[in-house]
C-alpha cells in the first residue's frame, strides 16, 4: 500500500519546488482569494485598491510589453475581451519574474507543505463558487432562458454560434436543469473533505463540457473555462500518486490526506469551523436566494397591456404618407413586430435606430392607457424615445400608430399573425415512426 504520510513529510524534489512557486503565485493572482471579502459589509471599499493595484500593474504591463490594443469596453459579459488577455499575460509575467525570485532567496527550503495546503484550499474553494454560482442559476433555468418569440422568428443562418448553443440549451429546461444539478452536486461534495476526490472528478469532467461548449461555439467565457478544468486538473495531479496506484495499478491505497492539517489550538479549530459557515452562508444559500428572487422577478413579467403577447404582420407602413412597400432589400420599413412579455419587443428590420442583434431591431417600450400612447427605448435605462405613437385598437388583432420620428411622421398597421413556431412546443416522443 501507498504510505501517503510518508511522502508528505519527505524533501521535494527541485522541479516540484520550481512548479509549486509558480503555480503557487498565478493561481493566487487569477483567484484573488481576498476578494472574496467584499461580500463582507464595509470591505468592498478596501478591496477596491486592490483593482486599482492591478489595474495600473496591468497597464504597466501592456504599454511596455504586450501593446494590446486600447479599448473602452467595461464588464459587458465576455471574459476574453482585450482587457481579460492582458491580465492572464500580466499575471503569467508576473509569476515567472516573482518565482525566479522567490526560489533564489528560499533556495534552501526543502518543501511547501503548509502553504500548498493553503493553496489547494483556495482552488478548491473556488471551484466551489462557481459549481454553485453557476449551478443554481442553472437550477431555476436562469442562464439559458427559453427562446423567445423574437428569437425563433430569425432565420437561423443569422445568429452566432453562441446564440444557438444558447437556444439550444435554452430550449430544453429539464438538460439545463439536470447540467446545473451536476454542478451543484460537484460543489456540494467538494465541500466535504471526504468526498473531494470524487468532487473534482465530477467537477472535471462538467467543466471540461464546458470548456469544449465554450471553445466549439465561440461563447466568450474561455479564459475562465480553461481556467476551472486547470483547477481541477492541478487537484487530481497533486493526488496523482494514489489516483494511479488505485486506477492503473489496481493496487490499494490510504485516504487522501493532501487535505489534512493540524489545528494545534482550540480558536483555531473554532475559527476554521466559523469560517465554513460563513463560506456557505455567503456562497451558498445567499447565492440560492438571490437566485429565487430572480426567478420569481421573471415568472412575475407579463404581457404589457393592452398589446397581447405575439407576432404583428407590418401590413401598412407610411413615412409622411406615402406607403412603402414590403421589399426584401429595404433596411427600414418593418416587416413584423413582436410584443414579449415585460415591456420587451422587436422589430423585423435593420433600421440601427433599434438595437440590432441578429438582423433584428430589439428595443423596451412603455404604455400610456390614459394618453393611448406607446414609446420605444433603444435600451431599457434610456430617457430618450426613439418612436412615440398614439395607438388604437379598432379590433383584438389589430393596432394602428401613429407618431413621429424626427421630422417624419409615421403611419402603421399591425395584423395579428396566427405564424406557429414549431420550435415553440415541447416536443417528446418515445416511438417516432419519421427520423424528424
Amino acid at each position: 500500500m501507498i504510505n501517503q504520510t510518508q511522502q508528505t513529510n519527505s524533501s521535494w524534489p527541485f522541479i516540484q519546488k520550481i512548479a509549486f512557486r509558480f503555480f503557487f503565485l498565478y493561481f493566487m493572482f487569477q483567484i484573488a482569494p481576498w476578494t472574496w471579502l467584499d461580500k463582507i459589509p464595509g470591505l468592498s471599499s478596501v478591496i477596491n485598491y486592490s483593482y486599482v493595484l492591478f489595474d495600473r500593474i496591468v497597464d504597466f504591463f501592456n504599454d511596455h510589453w504586450f501593446h494590446f490594443p486600447k479599448t473602452s469596453i467595461v464588464n459587458n459579459g465576455s471574459g476574453d475581451t482585450s482587457r481579460d488577455w492582458e491580465q492572464l499575460f500580466t499575471f503569467l509575467s508576473l509569476s515567472v519574474i516573482i518565482s525566479l525570485l522567490w526560489g533564489i532567496l528560499d533556495r534552501n527550503r526543502k518543501s511547501y507543505r503548509q502553504a500548498a495546503y493553503w493553496l489547494r484550499t483556495f482552488v478548491r474553494y473556488f471551484i466551489i463558487i462557481n459549481c454553485f454560482l453557476y449551478g443554481i442559476i442553472k437550477l431555476y433555468a436562469l442562464q439559458m432562458a427559453p427562446p423567445l418569440q423574437s428569437q425563433l422568428a430569425t432565420p437561423l443562418g443569422d445568429l452566432l454560434p453562441m446564440r444557438f448553443s444558447w437556444l439550444f440549451i435554452g430550449y430544453s429546461t429539464p438538460y439545463e436543469i439536470f447540467s446545473g444539478a451536476m454542478e451543484v452536486l460537484a460543489g456540494l461534495l467538494l465541500l466535504n473533505r471526504r468526498t473531494i476526490t470524487l468532487g473534482l472528478f465530477v467537477a472535471t469532467a462538467v467543466f471540461i463540457n464546458v470548456m469544449m461548449l465554450n471553445l466549439c461555439y465561440d461563447i466568450p467565457v474561455k479564459i475562465n473555462s480553461m481556467h476551472l478544468v486547470l483547477y481541477c486538473v492541478f487537484l487530481l495531479v497533486t493526488d496523482g500518486n494514489r489516483l494511479f496506484y488505485f486506477f492503473v495499478l489496481n493496487k490499494p491505497v490510504g485516504a487522501n490526506a493532501t487535505y489534512q492539517i493540524s489545528f494545534p489550538k482550540k480558536w483555531m479549530r473554532i475559527s476554521r469551523i466559523v469560517l465554513k459557515l460563513a463560506f456557505i452562508v455567503l456562497y451558498v444559500i445567499m447565492t440560492f436566494f438571490s437566485t429565487k428572487d430572480r426567478y420569481r422577478t421573471e415568472q412575475l413579467k407579463t404581457e404589457t397591456k393592452p398589446f397581447r403577447e405575439g407576432v404583428y404582420d407590418v401590413t401598412v407602413f407610411a413615412v409622411n404618407k406615402d406607403t412603402i412597400p414590403a421589399l426584401i432589400a429595404d433596411t427600414l420599413r418593418w416587416r413584423d413586430l413582436i410584443f414579449e412579455k415585460g415591456g420587451f419587443a422587436s422589430a423585423g428590420t435593420t433600421d440601427t435606430t433599434f438595437r440590432m442583434r441578429y438582423r433584428r431591431g430589439y428595443f423596451n417600450f412603455v404604455t400610456d392607457s390614459t394618453q393611448k400612447t406607446i414609446s420605444f427605448k433603444k435600451f431599457p435605462q434610456d430617457s430618450n424615445f426613439i418612436f412615440s405613437f398614439h395607438y388604437a385598437l379598432p379590433d383584438s388583432n389589430t393596432i394602428l400608430l401613429r407618431g413621429k420620428q424626427k421630422n417624419d411622421s409615421l403611419y402603421v398597421v399591425l395584423k395579428r399573425s396566427n405564424r406557429h413556431f414549431q420550435l415553440a412546443e415541447k416536443q417528446f416522443h418515445w416511438i417516432s415512426e419519421a427520423n424528424r
